[in-house]
């Protein structure tokens, strides 16, 4: 069993730490000598001794470590993981009886009570993702569990606790059978390409299904759509399969190219009647805008951060200009899907993000729905941040 360190929490912080916040912030510890050892299991106490909370010192660029319980006495063993585990999958049984979607989460970090965990399932195959060498002491624990909750026919890994919070390059195969790559799974019935075995990606962002959906269902028919920071272009495939007239995929990745063509063969779409470019988002508006190009809808998905050759690219610094650059290649009365996943800032910033870029426009617009987070990707009210994803289709009135 891993050792116990009590630690005095710093006056301001003890509420926050009753009130169920799961972060195990630095500034909030009044001291950090005894807890240089990844994984050993923390006692949270206020000035008078007293017990709040326990978990665990997993360093990552979020932390110190996450609360796993308020109750002293639980002990942080195999039976503690199988609790949080088999509740999780409780809540996603729906998801695994629904034909038409294979991929989904079945554990999502603090959202099922243990932060830096998180589980993906992928038809038959599950994806664990280590978010610091802390969580990864407790690997025997979680295969353990999952041979004892579920039925698979392989576990892969994801290591993402290199000094800069990277991914660590590795085969990733853990236990069962290894999969012939790529395997399909479905999403609301469309077809994704998935591989496991080919670094922290695998081929699609999970936490966008509704926003897919809703652009299949409602927007794509009859409409030219650009899609933006495109990855592999799963937008681009669901806004085809809604009858999009065209697709443009602009991606600075070269991967991005064969990936998007992938996903367009196996949905029965030709990829050369798409447009896929791989080329600086940045230096394609300067194109669309020099050749006087405008879309019925174009789609916004950037990274929080990002950074090419002439370029820095900050969410929470940049959208606004990245919008107006958006708003002028939009034709009047076409849509816009503003997306982001920064957490640094909420959806009433973002949208003052949107006014801000319309208003400097001269542009009017309408809001016409926004998504967050999918039910899979389970949050907490007590950890506002870890409810990450703000997407708004936006109208662009004239």
């Amino acid at each position: 069993m891993n050792r116990e360190v009590s630690v005095q929490v710093k006056a301001k912080y003890v509420n926050q730490y009753k009130k169920g916040y799961p972060l195990i912030i630095k500034d909030s510890l009044a001291n950090i000598s005894g807890l240089d050892n990844e994984g050993i299991i923390i006692k949270l106490v206020d000035e008078r001794k007293q017990f709040i909370a326990k978990g665990y010192v997993g360093r990552q660029n979020k932390g110190y470590g996450w609360v796993l319980t308020q109750k002293e006495k639980e002990e942080i063993n195999e039976s503690f993981f199988e609790k949080k585990l088999s509740a999780a999958f409780k809540k996603r049984e729906h998801f695994f009886e629904d034909s038409e979607t294979t991929a989904f989460r079945v554990f999502n970090g603090e959202g099922d009570g243990i932060g830096g965990l998180i589980i993906d399932y992928y038809d038959g195959y599950y994806v664990i993702n280590w978010y610091s060498k802390g969580i990864y002491h407790f690997k025997t624990f979680v295969l353990q569990v999952l041979e004892k909750l579920v039925e698979f026919k392989g576990v892969y890994e994801k290591k993402r606790f290199d000094t800069k919070g990277q991914y660590i390059e590795d085969d990733d195969f853990v236990m069962g059978e290894r999969g012939n790559f790529p395997i399909l799974v479905k999403e609301n019935g469309v077809n994704f390409a998935i591989y496991l075995n080919e670094g922290a990606m695998v081929g699609v962002f999970l936490d966008q299904r509704e926003v897919r959906k809703t652009i299949r269902d409602q927007y794509a028919k009859n409409r030219t759509v650009l899609n933006l920071f495109s990855y592999t272009g799963a937008f681009s495939v669901f806004a085809a399969v809604g009858g999009a007239s065209k697709t443009t995929s602009v991606d600075v990745a070269n991967r991005s190219k064969a990936k998007t063509t992938e996903q367009f063969t196996i949905n029965g779409i030709d990829a050369e009647k798409q447009d896929i470019i791989v080329e600086d988002v940045f230096h394609y508006f300067k194109y669309a805008v020099r050749k006087g190009l405008q879309f019925d809808m174009v789609i916004l998905d950037p990274p929080s951060f990002a950074k090419s050759k002439k370029h820095t690219f900050s969410a929470a610094k940049d959208y606004k200009n990245l919008l107006k650059d958006a708003i002028s290649i939009t034709e009047d009365k076409g849509i816009i899907v503003a997306s982001t996943n920064c957490s640094t800032f909420d959806m009433r910033k973002f949208k003052g993000f949107i006014d801000a870029a319309f208003k400097e426009s001269g542009v009017k617009y309408k809001l016409r729905e926004e998504f967050s987070l999918p039910e899979d990707f389970r949050t907490i009210p007590e950890f506002k941040e870890g409810n990450y994803l703000k997407v708004v289709f936006i109208e662009k009135l004239g």
